[in-house]
């Protein structure tokens, strides 16, 4: 279990982008994060995912708090957790190629010699073509490239995903494309997903439940009101 409970959070502690949030993910469940843009949702996925430390307000994970983020988390903790950005080109190092950005995770992690296998086949999983390994940031279209962030987001295989506005800038045969990914790996690993969004029929269809961005972050609110998923598929599925 997944748990974050009165999270204060920002950049500034005079102006908090996050007051009083708490929210709950099970294992194995998908939840939608709906809320209009500059609410404070991503600054609060950041938090879930260990990326950045809270002002105030606790994380709990499988019932052990967590005292640590980012580089000074236990790499099992860090490990366990995939993250796809709403923006590719700000969350990829420009100098890389799709094969090394892909296999970064691996690297960093001291399991270069898995990078070769594990690379091709996620680059199939997500439809990425050889070819298209072999190029930069600048040499791929947006589709292409948040295809190869969420191939990087899955190379440690973790037992959570974060996907904060994953499809925003993409078109509906993409979207589809990636969902359908996400939703394949959940089923054959079990794992959790937190899928952040302002796109209420979207999230309504992939997620478990849906929770609107005002009742996470009501002061007190001891849990969050959410709609039932309505349609058995991600959207082109």
């Amino acid at each position: 279990m997944l748990e974050l409970r009165s999270i204060t959070a920002g950049y500034d502690r005079r102006t908090p982008a996050v007051q009083n949030a708490s929210l709950t993910l099970a294992p194995g469940e998908a939840v939608g994060l709906l809320g209009p843009s500059g609410c404070g949702k991503s600054t609060l996925a950041k938090v879930a995912a260990l990326l950045h430390r809270p002002d105030a307000g606790t994380l709990t994970l499988d019932g052990t708090p967590v005292r640590h983020w980012r580089h000074r988390a236990p790499r099992a903790l860090r490990t366990a957790f995939g993250v796809v950005f709403q923006q590719p080109r700000l969350s990829a190092d420009p100098r890389l190629t799709l094969t090394d950005l892909i296999a970064e995770p691996l690297r960093a992690t001291g399991r270069r010699a898995e990078a070769p296998d594990r690379v091709a086949e996620l680059a199939s999983t997500v439809g990425l073509t050889p070819d298209l390994l072999t190029r930069r940031p600048h040499e791929v279209s947006d589709g292409q490239l948040q295809r190869a962030c969420l191939a990087r987001a899955l190379v440690l295989r973790p037992r959570w995903l974060i996907c904060d506005e994953m499809t925003a800038m993409l078109d509906a045969s993409t979207t589809a494309a990636l969902v359908a990914v996400v939703e394949a790996y959940r089923t054959e690993t079990g794992a959790a997903l937190l899928a952040v969004g302002h796109d209420r029929t979207l999230l309504d269809r992939w997620c478990d439940r849906t929770v609107h961005w005002d009742t996470v972050a009501a002061p007190g609110a001891p849990t969050a009101k959410a709609s039932q998923r309505n349609f058995p598929h991600p959207p082109g599925g």
